[in-house]
């Protein structure tokens, strides 16, 4: 049975510690317990038989295309995706294969302060990219406000700080059920959550703990309110991070590819590397393999 609806979290920098679950950072999130631990959860490769450390700008290119970005650049690249992944990605991608095999797909995040597409090439994401090329705009401050969309820090606390101060705090419960409805519009949703190779990077024990909580009770309320017999849940990211709390940088740690859910099984099945992800959702999507 192929799933009714699908939804993808993307949450950057969340890899797979090297010790077991209950004594590393993910300690005491019942959600990401769940989802990180067998049977919902397989490793993937991230190093994609490239030297050096995973970066973001690479691997998210392979994960949303199916494409080896960083051994056709041969290095991998950090941060936005420069002209020559921009290339790869509006070559083909998730979104733009859906939409060509009649399949409906949405980017939950909304960008609140100014549209996606008035953000320079320097600073648009790997996601946004992919957005822009295959649906031509990206979710706004209204769809927020209608609960058609989810702001990337979950609860809207960090808009008043923009200066927009007329979009109320949530919570991650509210926020989870905006997600749900984003999912059940269309065929294929993908949400990204970044803060975690934000803190990863820069915070403090105390602030990777908070960003991992808020992550795990937005996953916690979506799998209690989702329809697990109709509708899947996959999580993937693209390097570690977050994991090893004694350093500041990405690992080389494998990262989860976790599935929830309707057809949870055929998700983990086959999957070895980030080079899996968008034909294993086409496959689960009935659309041919690419």
């Amino acid at each position: 049975m192929r799933p009714a609806h699908i939804q993808l979290l993307f949450v950057d920098g969340l890899g797979l510690p090297p010790e077991p679950l209950p004594q590393s950072v993910y300690a005491g999130l019942p959600a990401l317990a769940q989802l990180l631990a067998p049977p919902c959860c397989v490793p993937l490769d991230a190093q994609l038989g490239v030297a050096g450390t995973p970066q973001s700008a690479t691997g998210q290119t392979a994960i949303f295309t199916g494409s080896n970005a960083a051994a056709r650049l041969g290095r991998h690249c950090e941060g936005f995706p420069g002209p020559e992944l921009r290339a790869i990605i509006e070559s083909g991608n998730l979104f733009s294969w859906l939409l060509a095999a009649g399949r409906r797909c949405a980017f939950a995040n909304a960008y609140a302060t100014r549209p996606g597409a008035t953000l320079p090439l320097l600073f648009r994401s790997v996601t946004t990219v992919m957005t822009l090329h295959a649906l031509g705009t990206t979710r706004n401050r209204q769809e927020l406000l209608e609960g058609n969309a989810v702001y990337h820090d979950v609860t809207r606390e960090t808009l008043a700080g923009l200066g927009v101060d007329d979009v109320p705090v949530i919570s991650e419960v509210a926020a989870a059920r905006h997600l749900l409805t984003v999912m059940r519009s269309v065929d294929v949703s993908l949400f990204e959550y970044f803060l975690t190779d934000h803190a990863g990077h820069r915070g403090s024990a105390a602030e990777r703990q908070r960003v991992l909580r808020r992550l795990d009770a937005l996953i916690g309320a979506f799998m209690a309110a989702m329809d697990s017999a109709t509708e899947l849940l996959l999580l993937v990211s693209d390097h570690g991070n977050i994991e090893v709390p004694a350093t500041h940088g990405h690992s080389r740690n494998p990262v989860p590819w976790s599935a929830f859910g309707c057809a949870a099984e055929e998700a983990r099945s086959g999957m070895s590397s980030l080079l899996d992800v968008t034909p294993k959702i086409l496959e689960l999507c009935g659309v041919p393999r690419r």
